[in-house]
């Protein structure tokens, strides 16, 4: 029967659902299992087709699967271009910089050299599919680098390099086979040259036009906020459509700098856009993902001989980090972040979808060993993220570039309360920050040696100060009750709802004064508002960490400590787990229990017990 299904095909509304599920859920499994996301998705997909053959996308969906992928990765594009904001970049702009003006040509030259001498292919079809190597696969560093918790700068670098570079891979590669194309028939070098400026010329002013246009439109109010989102998806189609139609390919450049105008619009409603935005490429970076491992031709793949390891090789060892070193020299990158750049460079959807399209395109003028171009293209991208996908988290750590190991504790609002908690928990070596707006709050807590930011944890300078990346918990302890709602409700969508606490307000019990769901966090602690913990402070309680061991466990320090609360749970990886009321609190062995509680009574004199 199975045999059978594999054969028939699946229907295609049963063909999406399946990749909808293995896409979804090997994301979920992969955090689960503490995995790269990128890793399971292409085992997947490759369990799904070539291995037991349920599911062929080219079977499965047809003509359709070509614009499919192209959509998909078009909106991949536009929400990769809103995150481009260039008041972010600070000290990695000039990086940037010369990751694209530099990087490109050089990249384009050395994997040209690589393909030529590596893997033996002619030069007209290096040329060209060199070009499209350009592209580091902006579909495969959002999951890397989610996983990774890289630090800012090295993150901005690779980011920007994968999403800029991916359209210039893209129309590299119609510049080359124009030439070839130009080589081969009679059109003339004028008119491929006037096809190309006039691509990129149309789908420079498409991007800017629809950009600006719906900036200004969201600005003056001329769009309400339920059709923001399908406003756009509808103009990125369009203007992805109508860039294609003047020259192959260049949609991707349109839509690109259509997200880049958006980002740098300063909309009140950005941050609401781009969050939905990224709901929906981790949709479509799931499906495109189990789509290319599913359509992998495995007869392709079991012809490629020794030279197709050699120009794997030669493009992670050679081609990649000569690139980067050639691109940043002299750019006041630290050398430490371009090694890692240097050691990074995954390939993605863009490079497999482009790659076979132009391989089709060579072998109809003649060139018989572009039919080899796709397979190569997938072997270099299962490779890159697999390797890529299981190093970059270590190789970071081990150089310093990312959160550290311990994700620790970001505490907002400096009292004698919050300081209590935030010494406490950096005497249990767990990571500390204590930030507020007043910096004379903070006083306290430099001299106690504790990291302090003066400002507002939601500002600009927080963004380009604080390494948000090191930190996997928010306690809001100020004593402003909306800034503390404020604080969480922005921070929740980053951190996750379950990792935001705040202190309880006054009136939280009131059905006048009860806030929705949607905003706040958890909350932290006892049932006490700021002026409760004052109070108890002010009574001599503290925070302390307890051990807990097989000898010495819950129950013995409920008897040790009848007074005191369990606010939190230390485990024995080092993560900070905040607790929530509830009856069903368990504390391993080997974890350590955060609690406070009245101070320790007087020590009895032996005298006096006599």
């Amino acid at each position: 029967m199975a045999v059978e299904t594999a054969t028939e095909g699946l229907a295609p509304l049963m063909a999406f659902g399946l990749v909808g599920a293995l896409g979804v859920g090997s994301q979920w499994l992969a955090w689960r299992l503490r995995m790269p996301a990128i890793v399971l998705m292409l085992g997947a997909g490759l369990l799904a087709g070539p291995v037991f053959g349920i599911l062929d996308p080219a079977r499965d969906f047809g003509p359709m699967l070509a614009p499919m992928i192209s959509i998909a990765v078009a909106i991949i594009l536009f929400e990769g271009g809103l995150t481009l904001n260039l008041h972010k970049l600070s000290d990695a702009a000039n990086g940037v910089r010369r990751l694209v003006v530099v990087g490109a040509p050089v990249g384009w030259l050395l994997s040209t050299l690589t393909l030529r001498y590596g893997a033996g292919l002619s030069w007209e079809s290096s040329a060209v599919f060199g070009g499209i190597m350009i592209v580091t696969g902006p579909t495969v560093i959002a999951p890397l680098l989610r996983t990774a918790r890289l630090s800012r700068r090295p993150a901005q670098l690779l980011q920007w390099e994968a999403i800029v570079n991916d359209p210039i891979g893209a129309l590299a590669a119609v510049l080359a086979f124009e030439v070839v194309l130009v080589m081969q028939t009679a059109t003339t070098v004028g008119a491929a040259a006037w096809d190309l400026i006039l691509g990129i010329t149309a789908a420079t002013a498409l991007g800017f036009a629809m950009g600006y246009g719906l900036a200004e439109a969201f600005r003056r109010g001329k769009v309400p906020e339920y059709m923001k989102v399908p406003l756009l998806f509808v103009s990125v189609l369009g203007i992805f459509a109508a860039s294609d139609a003047v020259l192959h390919e260049s949609g991707l450049l349109a839509v690109t700098i259509a997200g880049l105008v958006i980002a740098n619009a300063n909309l009140p409603s950005y941050t609401e856009l781009l969050r939905f935005k990224e709901h929906a490429t981790v949709l479509l970076v799931s499906g495109v993902f189990i789509l290319l491992a599913a359509g992998l031709n495995f007869e392709g793949v079991m012809a490629l001989n020794w030279r197709a390891l050699l120009f794997v090789a030669l493009v992670i060892l050679v081609a990649r980090p000569l690139t980067v070193m050639i691109a940043l020299a002299g750019s006041g990158v630290p050398l430490r972040e371009q090694l890692l750049l240097a050691m990074t460079g995954p390939r993605g959807v863009v490079l497999v979808a482009v790659a076979g399209l132009f391989g089709d395109r060579l072998v109809d003028l003649g060139y018989a060993d572009a039919a080899s171009i796709a397979p190569l293209a997938f072997a270099l991208v299962a490779v890159t993220v697999v390797l890529h996908g299981f190093t970059l988290g270590p190789i970071a750590r081990a150089m310093g570039l990312t959160g550290g190991d311990r994700p620790g504790v970001l505490i907002v609002g400096a009292s004698s309360w919050t300081m209590g908690l935030a010494k406490a928990l950096q005497n249990a070596e767990v990571p500390v920050l204590m930030t507020d707006p007043n910096h004379f709050r903070l006083t306290p807590a430099r001299t106690a040696g504790i990291p302090t930011f003066s400002g507002d944890i939601l500002s600009e300078a927080a963004e380009h100060r604080v390494e948000l990346v090191s930190f996997a918990t928010v306690v809001a302890g100020s004593d402003n009750d909306a800034y503390n709602t404020l604080v969480t409700t922005d921070l929740g969508p980053e951190f996750g709802r379950d990792n935001v606490f705040q202190v309880r307000h006054p009136k939280a019990e009131s059905s006048r004064f009860q806030l929705p769901a949607t905003l706040g966090g958890r909350p932290f602690g006892p049932d006490e508002t700021f002026s409760g913990w004052d109070a108890l402070f002010a009574q001599g309680w503290e925070f302390r960490v307890t051990n807990m061991t097989d000898e010495f466990g819950l129950d013995q320090w409920n008897e040790a400590r009848p007074d005191g609360i369990a606010v939190g749970v230390i485990t024995a990886q080092g993560a900070v787990q905040m607790l929530v009321d509830g009856p069903d609190l368990t504390v391993p062995p080997g974890a350590r229990l955060v609690s406070v509680g009245p101070p320790d009574p007087t020590p009895t004199r032996k005298s006096d017990a006599t």
